[in-house]
């Protein structure tokens, strides 16, 4: 009979330079948390000049307007949900910082956020690698068509993302 295989480490065993898993885990969350308020302050000391910095260019004032559009609607809320999409993730604490979003409300969304979020993602990648990781002490060649099946998935999202973003801008050149 087939049974599941646990894919996570346990909790009180060392983990990561000795320190349990859930240990581990905290800190993560905490350094994320740190993160965040210094994306804030950062974002707010440049203020009008965010979209001069290197950041700034490199993201292109479209985007930030974007950004902004989203931080000015939804306020500190958006600190929260932007956790939750990948690219704004880590542009919109800026621009919240930019926009002087109310600290106070800033400090609640991100600290749910990270609590919300990064247990998720700790937890989850965890299972997926230590799976992987049993996977191949079993059978180091279907774990090999598994990494193979995980790259041509990203190949083929990438490659649809670029088109979509291609067709896009042909289509916003012509209409001009």
């Amino acid at each position: 009979m087939w049974r599941p295989v646990l894919a996570v480490p346990a909790p009180t065993e060392p983990f990561w330079l000795g320190l349990p898993y859930w240990l581990v885990g905290v800190i993560l969350i905490i350094a994320l948390f740190g993160a965040f308020q210094v994306y804030y302050w950062v974002g707010r000391r440049l203020g009008e000049r965010l979209y001069d910095s290197r950041i700034g260019v490199k993201l292109g004032r479209e985007r930030i307007g974007k950004v902004e559009a989203i931080v000015q609607r939804w306020g500190a809320l958006a600190v929260y949900g932007c956790f939750w999409v990948p690219m704004l993730r880590h542009t919109l604490p800026w621009v919240a910082g930019a926009l002087r979003v109310s600290y106070p409300w800033y400090v609640v969304a991100s600290a749910l956020g990270c609590l919300t979020w990064a247990p998720m993602w700790w937890f989850g990648l965890t299972a997926l690698v230590w799976g992987w990781l049993q996977l191949a002490a079993q059978s180091p060649v279907a774990a090999g068509g598994v990494a193979v099946l995980a790259a041509a998935g990203a190949a083929v999202l990438v490659a649809r993302r670029r088109r979509r973003r291609a067709a896009r801008a042909e289509a916003e050149s012509l209409s001009r």
